[in-house]
């Protein structure tokens, strides 16, 4: 078993942004700002104000989804697709040109969904199960985060199957978790504290960076304009972030699977 050393983890995946960046600009772009800022600006945020009662807020809900499930479902794969084109990118060492790595990951996309929604469908009654003994002697926000903090547990053992799948080293999505668990066994706790640490800091950094410009946007427009820029703004720092989370992963999946990391070009 291999140990996870968050320090090397970290410089192998500002290594493979730097080597990358003419690649993985224009992925970003295309696959995790314009959906963001597309979504921000034509889907609606949910009716719910405060004052409401819970039925309500559970009416609201219901017409938000069924009103923008289809549009919701379309931007949450263009960045699942985007997130395994970088991933090809980052990993396979021959540096595929962007229509290649693009092809590979719309090949791999159908085997990420499925076993992404395996483990939604794994969890969930897990989570309602735990929400409910505590809910019984909890009070329910407590009980929710309770319940959030067991799942990250999960969460992180099967955090690999994207790169595992881009990679082309399996195409059976429960081949890609069973694959996913065998390398962050006893590892997951490491995960957690580097992954959340990167988060931390990059919502120190958003929050900063937001609180200058709404300062300067207020002075300088109002209205639609000053939501749409503040909106484009967001989501240029988001597909940052999200292109080093991503990086993130590659650089774990390449230390924990060693040699055997190496792509098989199983999609080309």
């Amino acid at each position: 078993m291999t140990t996870l050393d968050s320090s090397t983890a970290w410089s192998s995946a500002t290594r493979m942004v730097a080597a990358n960046r003419d690649v993985l600009a224009p992925i970003a772009g295309v696959f995790f700002f314009l959906p963001g800022l597309i979504g921000a600006i034509f889907v609606p945020a949910p009716a719910v104000q405060s004052g409401m009662n819970e039925a309500q807020m559970i009416d609201a809900m219901q017409s938000y989804y069924a009103g923008s499930l289809p549009l919701l479902i379309l931007l949450s794969l263009i960045p699942m697709a985007g997130m395994l084109t970088m991933l090809v990118a980052m990993i396979d060492a021959s540096r595929p040109t962007i229509g290649e790595a693009i092809r590979r990951s719309f090949r791999a996309l159908p085997a990420y969904f499925a076993g992404q929604l395996l483990v939604a469908l794994a969890l969930t009654p897990a989570v309602l199960l735990i929400v409910g003994l505590l809910g019984a002697v909890l009070p329910a926000a407590l009980a929710v985060a309770i319940a959030m903090a067991v799942l990250l547990w999960p969460v992180m053992r099967t955090m690999l199957i994207g790169p595992i799948l881009a990679s082309g080293r399996e195409r059976s999505p429960i081949a890609a978790i069973r694959e996913s668990m065998r390398l962050t066994r006893g590892n997951s706790g490491r995960m957690l504290a580097f992954i959340g640490l990167a988060g931390f800091l990059f919502l120190v950094v958003y929050g900063l960076v937001m609180m200058v410009v709404g300062v300067v946007l207020v002075l300088v427009s109002g209205g639609e304009p000053q939501r749409v820029l503040a909106e484009a703004i967001s989501g240029v720092l988001i597909a940052a972030a999200y292109t080093y989370f991503v990086a993130i992963l590659a650089a774990i999946h390449e230390q924990l699977a060693g040699p055997d990391a190496t792509p098989a070009s199983t999609f080309g």
